[in-house]
């Protein structure tokens, strides 16, 4: 969805007030909430203005046909998130050579230390067991950058690339790899098949047939399942939070021309914003935690399948 002339270089709530007020018309909630939430091709920056982000990088992709790899504003977000992670983490990164020295890191770098620890006693050791030290940088990767894009859609000016169906079906499927790669290394390539065609122990002739063509389309079922959940549970609830937060704050130009109401109205929806934006912080750091526990959950599902 491109951004509409009038919205350009201001607040996204402002430019829908002010376009209504001139053409006397009414003030649509619908198109502030999705100006918001959408993906577009001008990323609007503080005191700047809109940005126009280049257009027409099309690759012909034979059978797939014409694939437009031109950068949106959530894929602008997602590099900004990334290269947050990078700056916080490389300074960060230097406190590990205290460790070595016998000293322990402190300020920000202990608070740090802390969180890794948790993961990798708490969330990866627990969930996959033996070798799980070697999926902890994955794991705290998944967190950190997914916390990264979560918090930057609390942002003014800002968006959540994780209100972007596109973007969390990509981290699934990276996820998705991860653990069926983890399955096929950690039961070998006879006990992976196995997670795919499973008949009970013991069985054989019919009854084993059978059973194979019961269980085989929903094991199947269940791998597809397991990235879908994790793409849908990020997705809406990024989604629905940013939909609360815009639907309370739009109610201050719904009721403006209603002189009576618009005093209580401002202050209550202002006060009902303000909660859910504090509750939207929360989220952000619960549904990072939950993707990265439910992949690890996943990955030592499947490395001890038996």
């Amino acid at each position: 969805m491109s951004v509409r002339p009038w919205m350009m270089g201001r607040p996204a709530a402002q430019g829908t007030a002010e376009h209504a007020a001139e053409a006397g018309g009414e003030f649509d909630m619908g198109e502030l909430i999705m100006h918001h939430l959408a993906d577009a091709n001008e990323l609007e920056l503080p005191f700047v203005g809109a940005l126009h982000l280049p257009t027409g990088w099309l690759l012909d992709a034979g059978p797939l046909g014409v694939i437009d790899l031109a950068p949106t504003k959530h894929v602008v977000l997602m590099g900004f998130a990334a290269l947050l992670c990078v700056i916080f983490f490389l300074p960060l990164a230097r406190t590990a050579r205290k460790r070595r020295e016998g000293k322990a890191p402190g300020g920000m770098g202990g608070a740090i230390e802390a969180v890794i620890l948790y993961f990798r006693d708490e969330v990866v050791r627990r969930s996959i067991g033996h070798g799980a030290d070697a999926y902890t940088p994955f794991i705290l990767t998944l967190f950190f950058f997914v916390l990264s894009m979560n918090l930057l859609g609390l942002v003014p000016w800002g968006g959540s690339a994780t209100g972007n169906l596109s973007v969390t079906a990509a981290l699934a499927f990276c996820s998705f790899i991860v653990i069926e790669v983890s399955g096929m290394r950690g039961l070998g390539p006879r006990g992976y098949m196995r997670t795919i065609f499973f008949a009970p122990e013991g069985m054989s002739g019919l009854a084993r047939a059978a059973m194979l063509m019961i269980f085989t389309p929903v094991e199947l079922l269940g791998k597809l399942t397991k990235p879908f959940a994790l793409t849908i549970r990020l997705f809406a609830n990024m989604t629905a939070g940013h939909t609360l937060i815009f639907a309370l704050g739009g109610l201050i130009f719904v009721f403006m021309n209603i002189l009576a109401a618009a005093a209580g109205v401002a202050v209550a929806s202002t006060l009902m914003g303000t909660a859910v934006m504090v509750l939207e912080v929360f989220v952000a750091f619960l549904q990072a935690y939950i993707f990265a526990l439910l992949t690890s959950v996943f990955i030592g599902l499947i490395r001890h399948a038996h």
